[in-house]
C-alpha cells in the first residue's frame, strides 16, 4: 500500500513538473516568436507612443447662484509632438471654444498649453507647451506615396483610454470631408483603422512609423467606429503648420476683393463667385474688376462674377479659396469673370493677407 502511495506521489510530481516545463517552454516560445507584422506594430508603437499626447479642452463657466467661476471639461482628444521645442499638433475641433487647454504627456505629466495658431477650414490647430522633460517629434512621411491597401497605424485616446493602437489599411485616397466651417477638406485619406471619439488629432503612421496623416473624423451612424475613418494627409499638414506657427492662421493670398456668400449666389441662380466690392488701391481694383452697384432706380446691378482662377474653374467660394491656397503672395494669375453676359479676363497679382 505504501509503495502504491509513493508511486502515485512520484507520478503526480512528475506530471506537475512536466506541466510547468511545458507551460514555461510554451511561454518562452510565444515571447520569442512574433510574425513580421506583429514585430512591426510593436516597434512602431514603442517608438511613437512617447510622442502622442492627451489633450483636454476646458471652458470657464460662472455659477449662477454662487457667481464662482468653474472649469468645465468640454472634451478630450489626441495630439502629437511636432518638434522638440514644445509644438503640439491636434485638430481644431478638439480645442474649439476652449478657455484652457491641457496636454498630458506619456509619463502623465500635465502641462498648460497655449493655442498659437488655428486653421478651422483644415481642422488643424497648433499648441505650445513648456516641458522640463525632453520631447520627441514624430518623423514625417510623404502622403503622396500612399496607395490603397498600404498598412497604416492609428494611435490615440479613444473614449479617454490613453495611448491605444489600432491597425488597418488605406481604404481610399482623395476623399472630401466637411470642416467645422462647412468648407471642404480635400485629398483626405480614408482608412479602416478604428478611429473613435478621442482619437481626433492623433497620428496616422505608415509601416516605417512615419507620420502620414492626422486622424480627424469618422463616418458612423452610431458615433463609434464603423470602419470608415478619415485623416488629413501629412503633406497638407506640412504646408499649414509652419504658417500657423508664424502667423497664427493660414497665410492664403488675396486679390483685394470682397465676395458674396454662396447661399446668396445660389438664391439667385448664379454659378461662380460674386464680387461685392474691390478694396481701393489693391490689385483687383487697379486691374478693373467691378463689384455690385445700384442703378438709378436703386436696383442691384451685378458686376463681375469670377468663374475661373489660374486656369481652374470655380463654381463657389470654397473652390475659389481652394485655388488660392495653392498659390502664394506675389504670384500673378489670370482671372476670368462674367459681366453683363460677356467674358472678361484680368491679370492680377496676389498679395499677402492682413494680419
Amino acid at each position: 500500500m505504501d509503495k502504491i502511495k509513493i508511486v502515485a506521489v512520484v507520478a503526480i510530481t512528475f506530471m506537475v513538473v512536466l506541466s510547468i516545463n511545458i507551460n514555461t517552454n510554451g511561454s518562452q516560445e510565444y515571447l520569442s516568436f512574433k510574425t513580421e507584422d506583429e514585430a512591426n506594430n510593436i516597434e512602431i508603437f514603442k517608438k511613437a507612443s512617447a510622442s502622442v499626447v492627451y489633450v483636454t479642452n476646458t471652458a470657464l463657466r460662472r455659477d449662477f447662484f454662487a457667481m464662482n467661476v468653474q472649469e468645465i471639461p468640454q472634451g478630450t482628444g489626441t495630439g502629437f509632438v511636432w518638434d522638440e521645442s514644445g509644438i503640439i499638433v491636434t485638430n481644431y475641433h478638439v480645442i474649439q471654444g476652449a478657455n484652457k487647454v491641457t496636454v498630458t504627456l506619456q509619463d502623465h505629466t500635465e502641462l498648460d498649453a497655449k493655442v498659437i495658431g488655428v486653421a478651422p477650414d483644415k481642422d488643424l490647430a497648433v499648441l505650445k507647451v513648456e516641458s522640463k522633460t525632453s520631447l520627441h517629434a514624430l518623423p514625417l512621411g510623404d502622403s503622396a506615396l500612399l496607395e490603397v491597401g498600404r498598412k497604416v497605424i492609428a494611435i490615440g485616446n479613444p473614449f479617454g483610454l490613453d495611448t491605444t493602437l489600432t491597425v488597418g489599411v488605406v481604404s481610399a485616397l482623395g476623399r472630401e470631408i466637411d470642416a467645422v466651417t462647412d468648407r471642404k477638406i480635400r485629398g483626405v485619406i480614408q482608412t479602416d483603422a478604428s478611429i473613435n471619439p478621442g482619437n481626433s488629432g492623433g497620428p496616422l503612421l505608415n509601416s516605417l512609423g512615419q507620420l502620414v496623416g492626422v486622424n480627424t473624423a469618422i463616418y458612423s451612424p452610431s458615433g463609434a467606429s464603423a470602419g470608415i475613418g478619415f485623416a488629413i494627409p501629412v503633406n497638407t499638414v506640412k504646408k499649414i503648420v509652419p504658417q500657423l506657427i508664424e502667423y497664427g492662421q493660414v497665410n492664403t493670398p488675396v486679390m483685394g476683393i470682397e465676395v458674396a456668400p454662396d447661399h446668396w449666389a445660389r438664391q439667385y441662380g448664379i454659378k461662380g463667385v460674386v464680387v461685392v466690392q474691390t478694396v481701393p488701391r489693391q490689385f483687383a481694383a487697379k486691374a478693373g474688376i467691378k463689384g455690385i452697384s445700384r442703378n438709378r432706380r436703386g436696383r442691384i446691378v451685378l458686376g463681375d462674377v469670377i468663374t475661373e482662377v489660374a486656369g481652374i474653374k470655380v463654381n463657389n467660394f470654397d473652390e475659389y479659396l481652394a485655388v488660392l491656397e495653392q498659390l502664394k503672395a506675389g504670384d500673378t494669375v489670370e482671372v476670368v469673370t462674367q459681366r453683363d453676359g460677356e467674358e472678361q479676363t484680368f491679370s492680377i497679382e496676389l498679395s499677402a493677407p492682413a494680419h
